[in-house]
């Protein structure tokens, strides 16, 4: 609630005021940050390129926007689901769904790719969009807790490599 309080400007009751609950509140803030999240990836992912090519920008959209990350609290998918499995078991099916989305996203990239002769047909593309997935969060989470861009960087190399010589046709 302090978060919100500095961010907005508002008081606890004004924000209370203006939702059923606290898990209201809390939906209220997950969304916002999937949302900034978004707003400045999908871009980077939605351009008119090969998809290769949109592949490894979103591992320089990682390393070129640690800080605003780090800065704006890590992933607020991976700091959702920590909370959704400890003490917000409500946010679960949000946090999935985003996952879900996530990886969606990915697995299309890697279809379209296939159908342009970009990607092999034999890779399995959700298999492969999870494990993208599971890496980037991994990173940003080693690189915030240790506040070393460096954890992250590694991380965004391993997928550039297997980008280029598991996926890559």
């Amino acid at each position: 609630m302090a978060d919100i309080t500095d961010a907005t400007g508002l008081t606890k009751g004004s924000i209370y005021g203006n939702f059923e609950n606290k898990d209201e509140v809390a939906l209220a803030a997950y969304r916002h940050n999937i949302s900034a999240i978004r707003k400045r990836l999908f871009p980077v992912v939605n351009e008119t390129k090969p998809a290769i090519e949109r592949l490894l920008h979103i591992t320089s959209f990682y390393r070129n926007n640690w800080r605003y990350v780090s800065e704006n609290g890590g992933c607020p998918i991976l700091n959702a689901s920590i909370e959704a499995d400890d003490n917000l078991p409500f946010l679960k099916r949000y946090v999935q769904a985003s996952i879900r989305d996530w990886a969606a996203m990915l697995s299309d990239i890697m279809e379209t790719g296939k159908i342009n002769h970009e990607v092999r047909r034999d890779i399995q593309s959700l298999e492969y969009a999870h494990l993208i997935i599971t890496l980037i969060e991994g990173g940003v989470m080693m690189a915030k807790i240790n506040n070393e861009p460096r954890l992250l960087n590694g991380a965004m190399d391993r997928i550039d490599m297997i980008i280029r010589s598991e996926i890559a046709k």
